[in-house]
């Protein structure tokens, strides 16, 4: 089946990613199905809309907003799938809800945004672990003029999306919310806080 609009996609593994393996414990980090930061958001694509052209194929790996999965209770308190729920553990996921997709083991942004890896902070003199409003381009939008994976960038205010991918903490920002490129030194460091080890 193809729908007009919209992608369809399985979770890649289950629709939580509430635990974390420690030595041979399997250790549970939540177990309340509302809180988004434990919704898995990796699926893979059955199949692609009609009437959307598109770089991404069946078969793709792809990362998509946290509503997709995620379930909820009504004001009954009776569990109910997400809007986008179809049938049996198949979703209906619009093009705006995936934020990257995967071929061949590699990760590509979608049109119109990409993916900055927060730098490390060496001034002593402020409490900040990281820059902020700067960082290391990981996925970039090929579209994007000038700017190539690896660049070092400045965005603005507010723009920046959180994601934890591969267990790296990155920003998701839209290609016009990037207002500067500098140069690198050569002495910037990533910076991927301890909460991120495990995570997908």
């Amino acid at each position: 089946m193809q729908s007009l609009f919209d992608f369809i996609v399985e979770p890649k593994n289950k629709r939580y990613d509430n635990t974390k393996h420690i030595d041979d414990k399997e250790l549970i980090l939540n177990s309340e199905i509302s809180d988004h930061r434990y919704v898995s958001r990796i699926g893979k694509v059955l199949s692609i809309p009609k009437a959307i052209k598109t770089k991404i194929n069946v078969g793709d790996e792809v990362i998509v907003h946290h509503n997709v999965f995620r379930r909820w209770y009504d004001i009954r308190g009776v569990e109910k799938n997400s809007k986008s729920y179809w049938k049996e553990n198949k979703y209906f996921v619009a093009e705006d809800q995936i934020f990257l997709y995967k071929r061949n083991n590699k990760w590509h942004a979608p049109e119109g945004y990409s993916f900055i890896k927060p730098i490390i902070s060496n001034n002593i003199l402020q409490n900040e672990k990281e820059i902020p409003l700067r960082g290391i381009i990981k996925y970039v939008d090929p579209k994007l003029k000038d700017i190539q994976k690896d660049d070092l960038i400045g965005f603005t205010p507010e723009s920046e999306y959180e994601f934890v991918v591969d267990g790296e903490r990155l920003y998701r920002v839209p290609n016009n919310s990037i207002s500067i490129k500098y140069e690198r030194q050569g002495n910037e460091k990533e910076y991927n806080p301890s909460w991120t080890e495990g995570s997908r």
